[in-house]
């Protein structure tokens, strides 16, 4: 019998340069998708799609100013300020959330920081989302040392802290706190034995060289983050990135496929933005190397496709969603040569 073409072979590295990156984002469309494609299935192998729920468990009048944000204080977008929500509330919605098929659970309230009283409740709600068999995220903001350690205790997985953007570019969006912020705050979760879950948004007025170096300080970072959200800016009414300039869609697929080569064990995920995407965008984004998708109706406070559109896409591409907690333990053995020289060659 001939012989079956072997995948080849991968490498994570920490070591990744800016204009290495840049070099590789600017390739032809297809031959980025191409390369990326080929590091996803050495990794990952079949095409499965993780599923996971996000639900805003304390919305609204958050003191940070980021200007794509409608739950910021500083912004008029009509979102109002709420309450830590009931722990059985949010257990309900976990219930409904795994009877329609997610696998993961994330939970996002609009703080600058939690307080420490506040991380009683967050911890009986981890604790029940974990009992329902279900992985668990959250995003509350800034995070000391002590308040990973009893997340991590209280049985989280994952913790989201996105980075957004460049350093450089940074200030242009925030000024209410600084990227060493994010940056302490993403070693305090690792410290503590969390897995990370760190992205950054496009479309925020950024330039190529932007996502770039944020992917180079996501890949630099002392372990990849287990997870990386690439969201499409939602431009709400009532921020100041409102009328920013809608993204070019292959440029976002290019972010996903970069992201895809330098972090090859990494779940990528398409967040926020894909009630606006096409079908084939997404078709493409998942040809790219995304294997993770926010699912249900509601992102925290903004929309997202309906589970049966999303169920319906899947079967369409041949696609299936992961089981739970099978993400990384069913990956196969990672192989042993540079991604880098595949992707630069």
């Amino acid at each position: 019998m001939p012989s079956v073409p072997s995948m080849p072979e991968v490498v994570v590295r920490h070591d990744w340069t800016l204009p290495e990156v840049r070099a590789i984002h600017d390739l032809p469309l297809l031959e980025l998708v191409y390369r990326a494609q080929t590091v996803h299935r050495a990794t990952f192998g079949d095409p499965k799609v993780q599923l996971c729920s996000l639900l805003s468990i304390k919305t609204g009048g958050c003191p940070e100013d980021c200007g794509y944000c409608s739950q910021s204080a500083y912004h008029k977008s009509g979102v109002k300020a709420e309450k830590l929500m009931d722990v059985c509330a949010v257990l309900a919605e976990a219930k409904k959330a795994k009877a329609a098929g997610a696998t993961r659970f994330c939970m996002g309230a609009a703080w600058r920081a939690p307080k420490d009283r506040d991380l009683d409740g967050v911890c009986a709600m981890v604790e029940g989302v974990r009992a329902l068999g279900m992985e668990t995220c959250a995003t509350l903001g800034l995070l000391t040392a002590e308040q990973a350690r009893r997340l991590k205790a209280a049985g989280l997985d994952y913790y989201n802290h996105n980075l957004d953007t460049s350093e450089e570019f940074y200030g242009e969006i925030i000024t209410t706190r600084c990227y060493q912020d994010r940056l302490d705050t993403l070693d305090a979760v690792r410290a503590a034995g969390l897995n990370v879950c760190c992205g950054g948004i496009i479309g925020m007025g950024e330039s190529p060289r932007d996502r770039a170096q944020l992917l180079v300080t996501l890949a630099g970072l002392p372990e990849h983050p287990q997870s990386v959200p690439i969201n499409q800016l939602v431009r709400v009414p009532g921020t100041p990135l409102a009328d920013a300039a809608p993204v070019d869609p292959f440029d976002f697929v290019r972010t996903i496929a970069v992201a895809r080569i330098m972090m090859p064990r990494a779940q990528v995920r398409l967040s926020a933005g894909r009630e606006t995407m096409s079908d084939e965008l997404q078709a493409l984004a998942f040809l790219a190397g995304a294997n993770s998708i926010f699912y249900g109706e509601k992102l925290l406070v903004t929309g997202n496709p309906d589970v049966e559109h999303d169920r319906a896409l899947l079967a369409r591409l041949g696609m299936h969603a992961e089981a739970a907690g099978a993400v990384h333990a069913a990956q196969p053995p990672a192989l042993a040569a540079s991604a880098a020289a595949g992707a630069t060659a």
